[in-house]
């Protein structure tokens, strides 16, 4: 199991997944992923950043021995989560001198989630440094990006960020750098909407604290080195943005039809009005595209027929989503059939109070829509196209019909 050089002294050391298909029992991987964990050599010492999932320790200590690594003072901790923290038993037991470093937070969980003696944890506080001679470890604190006791490590001379779970990307690619920036940024915005969003505001502030920082490299703890940072960087830039686009994604499921001409119609009279749209019918849909959708969506419209006099669960699922998401949304509501009796607005209202959204009038219909429907639909698709104009950051350039393979009624 040979290391990988990044640049003289510094090597990932770390796993690719390609097997693993679900994170934290939740998050779907169709790509896989990796664990990186790098070695930092200096003139006088040896730091190892994050380890690896504890069941793949054998590679990463495979990795050191093939580095003759026989000795190492610091193991970083940037995050306790197991995927990074996991291996530092083992670590410890084959370097028994290595003392681990972590924010004061992170030793604490790291106790709680881990059998590791305490003397064996320091703690090092906002923008204190190691120098390992010849090179100096500076870390930045960065609370709940996406645990409350994250930070990042900067190796100053190098100007290389070991950013943890910011920037990362579930890939499980063989590239140590960043070769495919199509795909990679597909990763990464995947890997935002599911784990970053619902942090967007600490996510903004943190970047803020490396903004003025000379970087050549950011390596994340999932997925490629960016050896050109600024590709992420921006990407970055425009989710955090608190100004959405002019986007309306617009889940549906529909049982008998009434729902989906329901649909059609409304995207067809969007597109008319110049916003873009991207449908998901929930009956088979990669949820995880769907969360990307959100990122940057002005206004989501759930499409929905009653069922036990409330929404259909898969759309519930969706709105519950949305509201531990903590999408940047404006604006929500629903449109959908019914046969005797529905809840389903009310429904919405009470899923959503997380969300600093404005509930649009929703167009439900008893039966098969019909002439008044579609009037209504019209005039809701006004509602939004001038509520876009309004409050979003690319109105008025040229728009093109969006609409996704996977979820356009047809």
């Amino acid at each position: 199991m040979r290391a990988r050089k990044i640049t003289e002294g510094v090597y990932w050391v770390g796993v690719i997944d390609p097997d693993r298909k679900l994170f934290e029992e939740i998050t779907p991987l169709p790509d896989g992923t990796s664990y990186n964990s790098y070695l930092v050599r200096g003139k006088e010492k040896t730091a190892l950043i994050d380890t690896v999932e504890p069941e793949f320790c054998d590679v990463l200590l495979d990795r050191l021995e093939n580095l003759n690594v026989d000795h190492i003072d610091y193991v970083v901790s940037n995050h306790a989560e197991q995927d990074h923290s996991g291996s530092l038993p083992m670590v410890l037991e084959r370097y028994p001198e290595a003392r681990i470093l972590a924010t004061p937070r992170a030793k604490k969980m790291l106790l709680e989630l881990l059998p590791l003696p305490e003397d064996d944890l320091g703690v090092v506080e906002d923008g204190e440094t190691v120098d390992l001679g010849g090179r100096t470890l500076e870390f930045i604190h960065a609370p709940w990006v996406h645990w409350p006791e994250t930070m990042f490590t900067y190796l100053r001379e190098d100007r290389i960020l070991f950013s943890c779970d910011l920037f990362g990307s579930h890939m499980a690619t063989n590239d140590l750098f960043v070769k495919d920036e199509g795909r990679v940024l597909d990763t990464a915005r995947r890997y935002y909407a599911e784990v970053m969003m619902p942090y967007s505001g600490p996510v903004r502030r943190n970047m803020e604290k490396i903004k003025d920082l000379p970087i050549i490299s950011i390596a994340p703890s999932h997925g490629p080195v960016y050896d050109r940072p600024e590709l992420i960087l921006e990407a970055y830039r425009s989710w955090v943005d608190e100004v959405p686009r002019n986007l309306v994604v617009l889940p549906y499921v529909s049982m008998h039809g009434s729902t989906k001409k329901m649909v059609t119609y409304l995207t067809e009279s969007l597109i008319e009005k110049g916003v873009r749209v991207q449908c998901f019918n929930l009956a088979d849909t990669d949820v995880g595209r769907l969360s990307m959708a959100m990122v940057e969506a002005a206004t989501v419209v759930f499409g929905s027929p009653n069922i036990l006099n409330g929404m259909h669960p898969k759309v519930v699922y969706v709105a519950y989503l949305m509201n531990a998401l903590r999408v940047k949304a404006r604006y929500a509501t629903i449109i959908g059939s019914f046969g005797w009796a529905e809840k389903m607005d009310e429904q919405l209202k009470a899923l959503l109070g997380n969300l600093r959204v404005e509930l649009l009038k929703p167009v439900l219909t008893l039966g098969l829509p019909g002439k008044e429907d579609y009037s209504a639909l019209d005039e809701l698709a006004a509602a939004i196209a001038r509520n876009h104009a309004a409050v979003t950051s690319d109105w008025g350039k040229t728009q093109s019909e969006e609409v996704t393979a996977e979820g356009h009624p047809k």
